[in-house]
């Protein structure tokens, strides 16, 4: 049995490949929506792949699975669970718990493990050319190293009311069934990583075992004393704001990620062109570079989306394709980096990126408004604004300050002065960065504190 994990570290995801070496057939789970990785690993390895399966409806990426299935012709396998109310739209075979993937002599059974999802399913993995046993769970957003899927992005993401509680029962009987069924030596291969949105303590190392989790996770006592109220609580206190685009990224992968195909080449643009169409309002101009140096000037009316550690998460902060038709140019250091900058934005939706410039030379220059910490007390502002997280809020923030994190700030435009002075930070000034561009794109008057809550931090306050 071949397993490999391909891990994207800008959205801390995990999609997995899992081939029948005798018979030369592969599946993909969770597969990310730029789908070249995939198809050289089975070029690697002489494969065909036959099968592509999801374990839920996502909310932080958009799905691959109907664009590589596309590309290859094989089967696709979605969720059939969760009741009328999570039935994915578009066309693929209904995997119901207990139903089974063939593949070779591997044995692929789907297991209904609601809670992160009322439809989610994890994926029990037997090599049958070695065991008649299962030794592997790809767990998805049920079981992480750590940490287990939070039951809230529903109320948070999807509009749902107060479903995180009847989630969070779920998850509890889900562990609890799990457990009693499965051995310890069983090894979990977990949907995401640490930095993940989709949990608040989730590990760094890529696999774990069930028995390990059984001894050592947060939730090990609460099961093990029988303690379903004590779970809950602990379950859902301190996650982590959800990005307001997750509740477009559940729409879309519910529905059927729109299949892109063979992508165009990108266009190298000049200064001259890309001020025609920004001016012409046809295109926005996206700025790569470091927060850094984008404060030492950068483009008039520039998108502020530092790549590509985390160009997916922060282009869907800045950019909303839903409301946005303006394509993209970015500033890339080639058209190789340019394909990975549009490669980042498209596991997000974000297929606007069309042309990319080598350099600012010829473009007007803009230096992006800000003051000192020690300029905040006397400044006249209508807003100040801390786009952390709400869990950073709570652990100190600058007196005065009103909470909206950066990945909800563009979609709650009602709670900001149209006409007056907007100071805003975040940590140390990258995410401030992103969010105050966005907030400029639309039209508010945004200052930025220099050096964001560390610099204040260190005045004598």
């Amino acid at each position: 049995m071949l397993l490999e994990r391909l891990y994207d570290e800008d959205l801390a995801q995990a999609s997995y490949f899992i081939g029948c070496q005798a018979k030369g057939v592969a599946l993909v789970v969770d597969a990310r929506r730029d789908i070249s990785d995939y198809l050289a690993l089975a070029s690697k390895h002489g494969m065909r792949i036959t099968a592509v399966a999801e374990t839920h409806i996502h909310a932080d990426y958009l799905s691959g699975t109907r664009e590589l299935a596309a590309a290859t012709g094989a089967t696709s396998y979605v969720s059939g669970e969760g009741g009328e109310d999570w039935q994915y739209g578009f066309e693929a075979q209904r995997l119901y718990d207990g139903d089974e993937i063939a593949l070779g002599n591997l044995r692929i059974v789907a297991r209904h493990t609601p809670g992160h999802t009322p439809e989610h399913l994890a994926y029990l993995v037997t090599d049958g050319a070695f065991s008649s046993s299962p030794g592997y769970l790809l767990s998805g957003d049920f079981i992480f190293a750590g940490d287990l899927g939070r039951p809230d992005l529903l109320d948070e993401a999807a509009g749902g009311v107060d479903t995180r509680f009847e989630g969070a029962r779920d998850l509890y009987a889900s562990l609890k069934k799990t457990l009693a069924e499965l051995p310890d030596y069983i090894q979990i291969h977990p949907g995401h990583g640490s930095g993940s949105a989709c949990g608040k303590a989730l590990g760094a190392v890529p696999s774990t075992t069930l028995g390990y989790e059984r001894k050592f996770a947060w939730w090990s006592t609460y099961l093990a004393t029988d303690d379903q109220d004590g779970f809950i609580a602990e379950l859902l206190n301190g996650q982590p704001d959800a990005h307001a685009y997750f509740a477009r990224m559940k729409r879309q992968n519910r529905q059927g990620p729109t299949i892109l195909g063979e992508l165009e080449q990108l266009t190298e643009l000049d200064a001259a062109q890309i001020l025609e169409q920004m001016e012409a309002g046809t295109s926005v101009f996206v700025d790569t570079r470091s927060h850094i140096q984008i404060a030492e000037g950068t483009v008039p009316g520039a998108l502020s989306i530092p790549g590509k550690a985390k160009t997916a998460s922060f282009g869907a902060w800045a950019y909303d394709p839903e409301e946005d038709r303006r394509s993209m140019v970015v500033l890339a250091e080639s058209v190789g980096h340019a394909d990975e900058i549009r490669a980042h934005l498209m596991r997000v939706g974000i297929d606007a990126v069309k042309g990319y410039a080598l350099s600012l030379d010829g473009l007007p220059s803009y230096k992006p408004q800000s003051i000192t910490p020690a300029q905040l007390t006397d400044f006249d502002h209508d807003l100040l604004l801390d786009v952390r997280n709400k869990t950073e809020f709570a652990a100190g923030h600058i007196p005065g300050a009103t909470q909206i994190s950066g990945g909800r700030v563009l979609w709650q435009q009602d709670q900001l002065p149209t006409d007056g002075t907007i100071v805003t930070y975040c940590q140390s000034g990258m995410r401030n960065a992103v969010a105050a561009s966005a907030l400029r794109d639309a039209g508010f008057n945004v200052i930025e504190l220099e050096g964001s809550y560390l610099g204040w931090s260190k005045l004598d306050n």
